[in-house]
């Protein structure tokens, strides 16, 4: 990998990124935000970003920044917790609807908190904008210490219901139990209702939400050509997982892991050898410590059409995934049956030595990423020679 700088005659600076496969990118750095954590185009070009601070801003076409949205849930930054995700309902162009993701404190004891989704009426300025009709859709169905794996990533399906990330909390043992949401991929309404047609409807208000279940800390997820959902975790020391999200499944969590405890301590074994848990499509030790997940659909990068590109914060990477279609069995381990599934291999990463936060397809195809931690920036990368269009 090699990244060179340039200034531009605007103040922008420009770099040449060289990825670990010899492919050429252009990266030029727009505005600098403090601690961005998401990032979602409009119809028109113009794109939000959420700051785990509480700030929300309006980019302009160009991703300089025009103005803040006031009215946003009010946070206060710990830990992981704060202003989350940010994601447009399909129909936004005429209902003008968002979804929000944030974390949130007990009223009652200010050492327990837990992830909230509200929707709410987003009305755009030339310099901003403001929230209204806020309503809370989903929740946490426990506050708990700590301030960390809220996860509380959001994402549209192709049915037009709504998928939420809920991490276990650094609880462990949520992530198995079906009284909690922790630990979860959840699947609703756009309203926050439970489908009849998810994998455990009837067996209580919370379980009726959860799509699968044994997660760590999803900080990606997304829909392929085909509509299959893919999400990314953390894995604790080792372990970073990619999984192809099946309805009903369990992901093994803390059960299995391809990693190990931070104490050192063992789990009860790898995914291969509890093949009742899902496997990962791909898994990495060392870590990349995932952030951001797109399936790339543009034109841009023809070549990498149908590819994962993921954010990596311990990594300091955005890392390209490509799929394959593989005999296995059904759990995904290596088995004999001619039964073809998609797995998933990395092929690349390009890197400046900073913390990759957010990753964004933009409207022209380019890829657009957040860098983490206060003075992160807004990166556009193009092809070598080409710009967006």
């Amino acid at each position: 990998m090699a990244a060179c700088a340039t200034a531009q005659t605007d103040g922008s600076e420009t770099m040449s990124v060289t990825g670990t496969e010899g492919t050429e990118l252009t990266a030029e750095a727009l505005a600098t935000f403090d601690g961005a954590w998401a990032m979602t185009f409009l119809p028109d070009g113009r794109a939000l970003v959420t700051e785990q601070d509480g700030d929300l801003w309006l980019l302009d076409t160009d991703g300089t920044k025009l103005g803040e949205i006031s009215n946003v849930p009010e946070v206060e930054m710990r830990g992981q917790g704060g202003l989350g995700d940010i994601i447009i309902h399909p129909d936004f162009a005429s209902n003008n609807t968002v979804f929000v993701s944030y974390v949130e404190r007990d009223p009652e004891d200010d050492s327990l908190s837990g992830a909230v989704v509200e929707k709410a009426t987003l009305t755009l300025t030339e310099n901003g904008g403001s929230l209204s009709d806020r309503t809370r859709i989903w929740e946490q169905s426990q506050k708990v210490p700590g301030n960390g794996h809220y996860s509380h990533r959001l994402a549209v399906a192709p049915d037009g219901n709504l998928i939420i990330t809920s991490g276990e909390r650094q609880k462990f043992s949520p992530a198995q139990n079906m009284e909690l949401n922790l630990g979860k991929i959840i699947r609703v309404t756009t309203d926050g209702e439970a489908l009849e047609d998810n994998p455990f409807y009837g067996n209580g208000a919370v379980a009726d939400t959860v799509w699968s279940l044994g997660h760590r800390n999803i900080l990606g997820v997304a829909f392929d050509a085909d509509g299959q959902l893919w999400a990314h975790e953390m894995g604790p020391k080792g372990g970073d997982e990619l999984n192809r999200i099946v309805k009903g499944e369990n992901y093994g969590y803390p059960q299995v892991s391809n990693g190990e405890h931070y104490n050192g301590k063992p789990f009860f074994g790898d995914h291969e050898s509890y093949p009742i848990y899902e496997n990962p499509a791909v898994s990495w030790t060392p870590v990349i410590s995932p952030a951001g997940l797109i399936i790339y659909d543009g034109d841009m990068f023809a070549d990498w059409q149908g590819d994962a590109f993921i954010g990596g914060l311990s990594s300091q990477a955005l890392i390209r995934v490509e799929f394959q279609q593989t005999p296995l069995d059904n759990q995904g381990s290596g088995g004999t049956s001619s039964t073809m599934e998609t797995t998933a291999d990395e092929a690349e990463r390009y890197e400046w030595g900073k913390r990759i936060r957010e990753v964004e397809q933009g409207p022209g195809g380019a890829i657009y990423v957040l860098e983490d931690d206060p003075g992160g920036r807004l990166i556009k990368l193009t092809p070598a020679g080409e710009t967006d269009s």
